[in-house]
């Protein structure tokens, strides 16, 4: 089920969670700076019943970027434990996710401590789901694990941040679902390929940068 479709809900963890959802959309859509109104009757409730659940819109934000992150740590653990056709089975998916990478992309573009603070959990999820990747046989292990992650997570959010500014059109989430699937189709290949293949043809670079740090990090040698 998409964010946003969810049914009226009755209960009171229903309904806030009708509310998270609502304001993720509406976040992703409108930026940080909409109103706990407009939130409100988007969930078709009360901006007091939003302030009963969430204490204030700091609070109400905190609650999306733990959501968020959930969703994503999830489903990259089981994008690199699991098999090829779990990952071609989440790929079919990607527009689904729309919502959630545009809020992503609101936060990283609104700044401050709480954009700071959601990426370094991600940075921190990332090692987490790495190292699960590495267990599982998936992942090659790395030298530096907390840098690698973070490398990724810097590289997969600022190329995002990046070809959503270049967009001048809408940001309605209907939209973005098409934009993201049109990424989806033109970065797949070349980023398994990269990932699968690296880049480089031999270590010399590597080798060479290892010998010019005073204090390498220690780690498997990887062909």
């Amino acid at each position: 089920m998409r964010i946003g479709d969810s049914p009226a809900a009755g209960g009171g963890a229903a309904t806030a969670e009708r509310i998270r959802d609502a304001a993720i959309v509406r976040f992703g859509r409108d930026g940080f700076s909409a109103g706990l109104r407009a939130v409100a009757a988007d969930a078709q409730v009360t901006a007091g019943l939003v302030v009963h659940h969430f204490g204030s819109k700091d609070g109400l934000r905190q609650a999306c970027d733990a959501y968020v992150l959930n969703v994503i740590r999830i489903e990259k653990t089981k994008a690199v434990t699991g098999s090829a056709a779990g990952m071609m089975a989440q790929l079919a998916e990607i527009d689904e996710y729309a919502p959630l990478a545009l809020y992503a992309m609101r936060s990283l573009q609104s700044g401050g401590e709480l954009a700071t603070a959601f990426v370094e959990q991600m940075c921190r999820d990332a090692e987490q789901f790495l190292a699960a990747g590495v267990e599982a046989g998936t992942i090659k292990p790395s030298r530096d694990p907390a840098g690698r992650a973070r490398y990724l997570t810097y590289q997969g959010m600022g190329s995002l941040l990046l070809w959503m500014s270049l967009r001048h059109g809408s940001l309605e989430v209907e939209d973005f679902r098409t934009e993201l699937r049109r990424l989806s189709d033109e970065i797949t290949l070349p980023a398994l390929e990269l990932f699968t293949h690296g880049l480089f043809a031999d270590r010399s670079m590597l080798d060479d940068y290892l010998m010019y740090v005073s204090d390498p990090p220690a780690g498997s040698d990887q062909p």
